[in-house]
Formats: C-alpha cells, structure tokens, sequence
C-alpha cells in the first residue's frame, strides 16, 4: 500500500492570514493521522509565510507518524533541520515570487550547495529526499550525492490539458520512476495531485509514497480534515487493487 504524506502548509496559510492562532497545524496533524495519513509533510520557507519554526519543534514532539520536513538548501533552514531531526528532509528548489513550489531542484546545476546540505542533514541523522523533475540526469546525481530517495513532481501531468498530453507526461513519470528504482533509490511523487488525478499515479510501479496538501486542505474546508484525508486514502487504495 503506497503510503500518504500530508502537507498542511495550507492549514497555517489561512491561519497567518490573520496572524492568529487557528487553525492550528499542529492539532490538524493529529486530525490527518487520524483519518489514516501515514505521515505529516510541511515547507519551512526561508519566508515563514505559512509554516513557522515553533510549528515545526512542535510537530516533532507531538507527530506519531512520519515527519517530512521540506526545506531549502538555506544554511538556517538547515541548522533547524539538523537541530528538530525529522524523520526525511526533502530539498526542494525556493523563490520569493512563487505561489508554490514551481519544478523540481536542479540538482545537477546546484550540485555543491545540495551536497553540502545533505551532509549536514546525514550527519545529524536525517534521511534526505530530493525533489526532482521526471529527469534521468536530475535522478542519476540524486543517486551520485547520496540522496535515500527521490521525490518525483508531478505538477506537469497534473496540469496537463489534454488525453495525450496526460498519457505522454503519465508515461515520463513511469520511465523516471522505473530509473530511479534502478538505481536503488526510493521513490516519492507529489505535487498538484488531487481527487480526480491521483489513481493513476497511484498505480505506478514501484511508488511508495505520495505526499499531498492542497486538495485535502481545500476537501477539508467542505467535509472537515479526517473525512478528506480517509476519501484520499480510499482513492489511493481502489487505486492499487
């Protein structure tokens, strides 16, 4: 069964929307796992506008699960990273301007700072993911650096308009899927999938992990948190029968 990480991101975007205290992402963490998540993933942005650093310690201390701390190759970020130990540090590429995150890391072009990081992340104990486009070069000096895993992002066949244009992006993520395998990395896939699009992804082989956020937050607004994140796990199942 491919395990779910949910990102509540969104949960503290609403709440610093009005600088307030709710929606608290902690107490929405519990809620995920209780619906069935099988792990909780948040974005600690070098421009904190929605996930704090108090959220992130406190996460650690109440997460039964699975924590994924998605970070940038900051040197601060990282010092937090190394200091909270989540379970995985996924590096993930970060700008300003950006709505969400847009694309995967290039690792190849960035290839010292991400390494650098990730030997910070290693040594305080943290199993590192990157999150890559459907690349085989990004994928194959994810393997040369080291990385346990990667995160495949899947925003291109999620944004696809087309029946042909969804196979052919459906198509590049089972090929990236089945390199990254072949060179013993794990593999993780995420990023704009939702209710409607998530079965097929989800019958990719060798996917072990999916990590979503938005679509859930935005179910949860309608039909409350657990309910969202037990319809999302049911698709992922039907899914894979």
């Amino acid at each position: 069964m491919i395990r779910l990480g949910v990102n509540i991101d969104h949960v503290a975007t609403v709440r610093q929307a009005r600088r307030a205290h709710d929606p608290d992402p902690v107490a929405a963490a519990t809620l995920a796992l209780l619906g069935g998540a099988d792990g909780i993933t948040v974005h600690l942005r070098e421009d904190r506008r929605h996930i704090q650093d108090r959220d992130v310690r406190l996460l650690r201390q109440t997460v039964a699960g699975r924590l994924n701390l998605e970070m940038s190759v900051a040197g601060d970020i990282v010092a937090i990273a190394c200091e909270v130990k989540p379970d995985e540090a996924t590096l993930v590429p970060e700008r300003r301007q950006e709505l969400t995150t847009e694309g995967g890391l290039d690792v190849v072009a960035n290839q010292q700072a991400v390494a650098q990081a990730m030997d910070h992340l290693r040594k305080a104990g943290v199993e590192v993911s990157l999150f890559v486009d459907p690349d085989q070069r990004q994928i194959e000096m994810a393997k040369l650096l080291g990385a346990h895993a990667v995160e495949i992002q899947t925003a291109r066949y999620a944004e696809a308009t087309t029946r042909s244009d969804r196979a052919a992006q459906l198509q590049l993520l089972r090929e990236s899927a089945d390199f990254a395998r072949q060179h013993g990395l794990h593999v993780h896939m995420g990023h704009g999938l939702d209710y409607g699009n998530v079965a097929d992804v989800a019958r990719l082989p060798g996917v072990e992990e999916l990590n979503i956020g938005f679509s859930i937050v935005a179910r949860a607004v309608l039909v409350g948190l657990e309910r969202a994140v037990r319809e999302m796990k049911d698709a992922i199942r039907i899914a894979g029968k």
